[in-house]
């Protein structure tokens, strides 16, 4: 195999696994608080960015549709968001946080902050930057080559 075909295998695999640690101690601290990483992203975005259309969550957060409208549910019944009307068209159903889930994130996200502090602790904050930079670089043209 050739150097850059290897160089490549080798990010995949090292982007692959620090992903899932990195992950995993920000799932078992969601999980703590009763929801799952897809609820909490949903709440958070909520939370952060305001009343959202539900049919365009799912490209926020990364998960189709259909499985927002569960996940949206589910949320729901826990009071955290309700869904409101669209008054300038009516098919437009739009997820908001309640005041209930508002402080629920309000109480739980510093330290969800502080177990990713934690988790990504073995970079200096300057590496931090770089790998932040270089990986939205990545992103960004892994998705422009996806067809």
């Amino acid at each position: 195999m050739s150097e850059e075909r290897n160089a490549s295998l080798d990010l995949y695999i090292a982007l692959s696994r620090a992903s899932e640690w990195v992950n995993a101690h920000g799932d078992r601290d969601i999980r703590k608080h009763g929801l799952n990483r897809t609820e909490f992203g949903v709440l958070e975005l909520l939370y952060h960015k305001g009343a959202q259309a539900i049919q365009q969550i799912g490209g926020k957060v990364l998960m189709s549709s259909g499985n927002i409208t569960y996940v949206v549910d589910k949320l729901e019944k826990k009071e955290y968001v309700k869904r409101k009307t669209s008054t300038e068209d009516r098919r437009l159903i739009f997820a908001e946080i309640t005041e209930q889930g508002k402080q629920f994130i309000e109480d739980i996200f510093p330290q969800h902050a502080e177990v990713i502090e934690n988790a990504v602790a073995g970079l200096t904050t300057e590496e931090k930057k770089l790998a932040s930079q270089l990986l939205k670089k990545l992103g960004k043209f892994a998705q422009d080559g996806f067809k």
